[in-house]
């Protein structure tokens, strides 16, 4: 993405007339009055008459109770059945058209988009008319119920807006009239969306309604506002439920506007909404990190509030209570599964191997009989201070207010030792103490070892003793000596909950309600006559999450506001109209920031420009999928998921010592490091663990990317990396921005480092050293193969040839298994390196590449020689020089030179017996001695065999028997011919098959294209390819002599063998030499392989690239984002998307944005709308 002008389009011109047509019919609830295309009146008209219909039917019973004629029950029922029967008639009359239409296949046109709002009308009641008009219904139990659902609400209506009821409400004509009218309207509207169409809500939380939920949006709070009167109806004496009452069929009309505007929620996020913020702040648990989660803790937290209700005596409604609520602030998923492993184990002892190892499960009964000593000292501490404890009236001196001052100095000193832990205190002023200059880990952590013992006492004071000091308050509390009440049973529930689950802030609500205690001593005062300690700690529990909140939208929203003016590459030309309109209706602004935060719902700035509306609520997470469920997954995720656990170790040792701030369930972080942005947000928090996700941005930067996380490398070096100099109490010069520098993490990850091979792999003298080696590294790959090979197949050896001395063991067909993917086993078909052709950037040569097809044959036939075009085939084992007779490639075809068939000398290797008894253990697969070139060549071409580096790498190998007998066996190995033949036969033809014939130094091009698994053709290639496994061994020992090549140019040259075969032996031990794209170079990533290296080519700059990934421990900066920041971005993202389907990549709302980081928070949204390229599971973190 490129980035533009800040004046581009919001919408694009088809996308205005399509917001300008679906937005009308948002408002209206489905009538579609506004098309694209010439339509006859009556498709207008019906339109009217079925939106008008439940107006006509409902007026039938209101004219009839106005009469007198009908009781008000009796007109709702009337009204209700009669509009039972309409929606069923329109029902039917939709399934009739839908069957009755004939699908006509038409041919597709180019404007596609055009084609979609086309439509052949026939007549008023034609079926195309009706389909067009009453869509209908997906399934038939949908029909039924949204039918009945509609007569019910017709009904309710009904009574809801009686003129009679409203003059009772109100006692105004003129307002009865008002409301009765524009009610109506709104009752026309909820009906037509539930029964006839339903439109498309801007309110959307679900990419596809594929249940139709959306139709039972709008009924939903209909029924909620009928339930509030009915309620009336039937509670009388009761003056706040009558001023409820009337205030809700004041908003009632104005639901049509909080619909179209998409403040209201969907059923689905207003449940999943509703259950967070009952089970936060009702009941004192936590958001949780899946939906089955949340509502398994839903119900058991409110099923343990209601049973405290029931229990008679205090001391075991007081233990009920601390019990409980330890138990639920624990990580019970994660210990149910330790116990499940546990018992696993002890029935199942045969497979022990595959369960958690004895470390593991002794860490985790450590933990357990750590969480049964603290429930148990919790419950002896309730118990005794509930019982002996004098409950006396509020003073200084009573235990509880001393225990609270207790409490005070615990806040204090715990905020203290938080603050220190972070590189900026509150945000703004720099930590004096925290490390400067922080680059490498070794200093980090040496100059980190203060702050690791403060973090240590931190953690004691947290989770040791500031839960008991809490428990010493709540249990000495008057309140629960009095009579069993719901106010008690859901404030003190919720308190004893509140001390596990989230400790600091419990320790902030106690503490505060314990300053007004010492600052109120009237009795008669509201806050100590009507409330009792619990519900004033849910009160002020509720008002601290509110302030949060409103704290961070006004900083959002002014950011907003000033980077649309001070940002010259963010300034619109409506950007003056816009400040002025909002330093105008500032209140209106302040009004809307307000009512958000009530409602713990985004700030949604339209388009991400400082026009704010307010954002439906939602679940914390911001998205209806599981965590973790979709990431747009490339080349480069294997990188996060090597990362990913070092990174959470990390992780726990920050959170645990504070250095990431208070950590709150929808908090968010950001980590940068080199290229990579990790992406880390709180799901769920409890006793001594933290739930988290992580995901992992693209490292492929489009300009808009790179320009944004430039300002974050920006915003961490002005934190991280000052001058020793520096002044001590420093101010972050990027308040303004989203992301606040929170610590570094030491994590063990890979560096990446591209260097340019200009001078090395162009040099005439490595070119020609790099024939010699490729030789001797051949010969050195070869023979641990086959000493490898050998030991895995020694015991079958020794049982089915026991007492027979071998002339020469023939392998099975397929002596390894094959790799795990293709593109392991032949690499011919290079993704890279198109065919060659005259404007190639490489050498002229004649190539052959394989495609899958072929590869799969050679899977299955492994012993068949295959025809490849332009190759000579060779007989089978048995009848050397033999040749097919019908063969149509014997001679010349597609162009390649003639052979002479009188000249060739292709054929098995004789057998020959071996002159050690030992040869075999070393001796190659059958299908590898046959000959494809002729002797003459290659008695010509054995002189570059390395007979001496040969006999070294021989002596060189481990014993196959025992050491006293080790070196006479290989001595004797080393000195047989007929094995040393064989050796020179192989690599020779490998050999001749990497470079050809000649003898000319090869080109960089020609060592890139083979480095790349496209080989010139010969003769040789044909057999090659016929042997995958040889094919890839050859690869192999290619890529090892380039980077052998680059090696000396860089350290020296090799003194001598004993050099090279450490150095060799260090590739095969500690690095992967292959191509990125391979398969195995994600293999060896995960495997966490030491140095990884690829060669390349740029083609901008015409230079040949080295990249090597380099395994160690480095350091990942990590900052705070603003929370809300991220929730409004991620609202106007689901709006822009989803409702106004602006999925324009240009579009203004995705550019880049210095103090938003707009492009990167909009990467971070789940997919479909975002697209990280990996996304964690859930990944608990332990706090201790």
């Amino acid at each position: 993405m490129r980035r533009m002008s800040p004046d581009v389009p919001l919408l694009n011109d088809y996308k205005q007339d399509f917001f300008l047509k679906r937005f009308p019919q948002t408002v209206l609830g489905g009538p579609r009055l506004k098309l694209g295309f010439c339509a006859p009146p009556y498709i207008y008209v019906n339109q009217i008459i079925l939106f008008l219909m439940p107006w006509v039917l409902g007026g039938i019973g209101t004219l009839l109770y106005q009469l007198g004629i009908l009781e008000d029950y009796h007109t709702a029922a009337l009204s209700g059945g009669l509009m039972l029967f309409a929606a069923f008639v329109i029902q039917c009359t939709s399934v009739y058209a839908r069957n009755k239409s004939v699908t006509v296949e038409r041919m597709l046109t180019t404007d596609v988009l055009a084609e979609e709002d086309e439509h052949e009308f026939t007549s008023c009641a034609g079926a195309e008319t009706i389909k067009f008009l009453i869509p209908g219904k997906k399934y038939i139990a949908n029909t039924v119920f949204h039918s009945v659902l509609a007569g019910v609400m017709c009904g309710l209506g009904t009574w809801y807006l009686l003129p009679n009821r409203i003059t009772l409400l109100y006692g105004s004509v003129g307002g009865t009239a008002l409301l009765f009218v524009f009610g109506w309207m709104t009752l026309c509207i909820g009906e037509y969306s539930l029964i006839v169409n339903t439109a498309t809500e801007t309110a959307t939380f679900q990419t596809q309604d594929t249940y139709e939920i959306t139709p039972l949006m709008r009924p939903l709070y209909i029924f909620f506002f009928v339930s509030v009167d009915l309620a009336h109806r039937f509670m009388v004496n009761m003056p706040a439920l009558e001023q409820m009452n009337q205030i809700l069929h004041i908003l009632f009309i104005f639901l049509p506007f909080l619909w179209a505007l998409g403040t209201l929620p969907p059923p689905d996020a207003l449940f999943l909404w509703a259950m967070e913020q009952v089970l936060e702040f009702g009941l004192g648990g936590s958001p949780m990190s899946t939906h089955l989660r949340l509502l398994a803790m839903f119900m058991a937290s409110a099923g343990a509030a209601v049973t405290s209700y029931f229990i008679p005596s205090t001391v075991a409604v007081v233990l009920f209570m601390t019990g409980l609520g330890f138990l639920l602030s624990l990580n019970l998923s994660e210990m149910g599964f330790v116990f499940k492993h546990s018992v696993t184990r002890q029935r199942v002892r045969t497979k022990s191997k595959t369960l958690p190892n004895g470390s593991e499960t002794q860490f985790t009964w450590k933990e357990c009989v750590f969480y049964i000593i603290m429930l148990v000292l919790a419950l002896l501490e309730t118990s005794l201070l509930h019982h002996f404890a004098d409950f006396s009236q509020i003073s200084r001196s009573n235990p509880q207010a001393i225990v609270g001052y207790i409490l005070m100095i615990l806040l204090i000193i715990l905020w203290i030792l938080r603050e220190i832990q972070s590189v900026y205190i509150l945000g703004i002023f720099r930590n004096p103490f925290y490390p400067k200059d922080v680059q490498s880990v070794t200093v980090f952590l040496e100059k980190q070892t203060r702050l690791l013992k403060i973090g240590v006492v931190r953690r004691i004071l947290l989770t040791l003793v500031s839960p008991f000091a809490m428990i010493a308050f709540l249990s000495l509390d008057s309140s629960l000596q009095r009579p069993q009440s719901v106010a008690v049973s859901i404030g003190f529930t919720r308190a004893f909950r509140m001390v596990w689950q989230n400790t600091e802030n419990a320790l902030s609500e106690i503490v505060t309600v314990s300053v007004v205690h010492s600052l109120i001593f009237s009795k008669d005062l509201w806050w100590n006559r009507s409330l009792d300690t619990g519900i004033r700690l849910l009160l002020v529990g509720l008002a601290r999450d509110r302030l949060i909140q409103f704290i961070s939208k006004l900083q959002f929203a002014v950011t907003v506001l000033l980077a649309s003016w001070m940002e010259k590459k963010q300034r619109r030309k409506s950007a003056a109209t816009l400040c002025i309109f909002n330093i105008v209706f500032s209140p209106f602004v302040l009004l809307f920031i307000v009512f958000s935060t009530l409602l713990s719902s985004p700030l949604l700035p339209l388009f991400t420009l400082p026009v704010f509306l307010v954002g439906f609520p939602r679940p914390i997470q911001s998205w209806p999928g599981a965590v973790g469920a979709a990431a747009c997954v490339c080349a480069d995720t294997v990188y996060y998921y090597q990362m990913v656990p070092s990174l959470a170790a990390a992780l726990q040792s920050a959170m645990a010592a504070g250095s990431l701030g208070l950590l709150l369930p929808g908090s968010h972080y950001l980590g940068r490091f080199q290229d990579r942005l990790i992406w880390i947000m709180i799901l769920e928090r409890g006793y001594t663990y933290c739930c988290i996700n992580i995901k992992g941005l693209e490292l492929q930067e489009t300009s808009c990317h790179t320009a944004e996380a430039r300002r974050v490398d920006e915003v961490f070096e002005g934190a991280f990396e000052q001058e020793e100099y520096a002044r001590v109490c420093s101010l972050n010069e990027h308040f303004g921005n989203i992301l606040t520098p929170c610590t570094v993490l030491p994590v063990k990850l890979y560096s990446d480092a591209r260097n340019v091979l200009s001078g090395i792999i162009d040099s005439h003298e490595n070119l020609k050293e790099f024939k010699d080696d490729l030789v001797k590294v051949l010969v050195w790959i070869l023979v641990h193969y086959c000493s490898k090979r050998s030991s895995v197949q020694e015991n079958v050896h020794k049982t089915e040839n026991k007492g027979k001395e071998p002339v020469v063991i023939p392998p099975t067909l397929n002596p390894s298994p094959q790799p795990h993917c293709p593109e392991d086993m032949d690499s011919l078909n290079s993704e890279t390196f198109d065919d060659w052709s005259d404007d190639n950037i490489f050498d002229d040569e004649l190539t052959i590449k394989k495609g899958k097809e072929e590869k799969d044959q050679l899977k299955v036939l492994p012993d068949t020689n295959l025809s490849l075009p332009g190759s000579v085939e060779l007989g089978k084992v048995g009848d050397p020089g033999k040749l097919p007779e019908n063969s149509l490639y014997q001679t010349v075809i597609l162009g390649y030179p003639a052979v002479d068939k009188g000249k060739q000398d292709m054929a098995y290797i004789p057998l020959m017996e071996f002159s050690c008894s030992h040869s075999h253990l070393l001796s190659f697969p059958k299908e590898w001695r046959s000959n494809c070139l002729p002797d003459s060549k290659m008695k010509e071409m054995s002189s570059l065999f390395p007979e001496d580096w040969y006999q070294f790498v021989l002596r060189q190998l481990e014993s196959f028997y025992s050491e006293e007998k080790a070196s006479d066996v290989l001595e004797e190995i080393a000195k047989d011919k007929v094995l040393k033949d064989f050796y020179v036969h192989v690599v020779m033809t490998c050999y001749f098959s990497l470079f050809g014939t000649d003898n000319m130094a090869p080109s960089p091009g020609h060592i890139l294209r083979v480095y790349n698994g496209v080989l010139p053709w010969s003769v040789a290639l044909d057999w090659l390819v016929e042997k995958p496994e040889l094919f890839q061994l050859a690869l192999k020992a290619f890529r090892y002599t380039l980077k052998l090549m680059i090696d000396k140019a860089s350290l020296g040259p090799i003194e001598d063998f004993k050099e090279l075969t450490n150095c060799l032996e260090e590739y095969e031990s500690d690095w992967y030499i292959g191509l990125v794209s391979d398969e195995k170079w994600k293999e060896a990533v995960l495997q966490e392989k030491p140095y990884l290296f690829s060669l390349g080519y740029d083609p901008n700059m015409g230079v040949y690239t080295g990249r090597v990934l380099t395994l160690q421990d480095l350091l990942i900066q990590v900052g705070k984002l603003n929370a809300e920041a991220v929730r409004g971005q991620w609202a106007n993202l689901s709006w822009e998307l989803l409702y106004a389907t602006n999925d324009d990549e240009e579009r203004y709302s995705i550019q880049a944005h210095p103090l938003l980081l707009r492009n990167l928070t909009v990467q971070a949204a789940d997919p479909p709308l975002g697209y990280p390229i990996y996304s964690s599971k859930p990944l608990h973190i332990h706090l201790y």
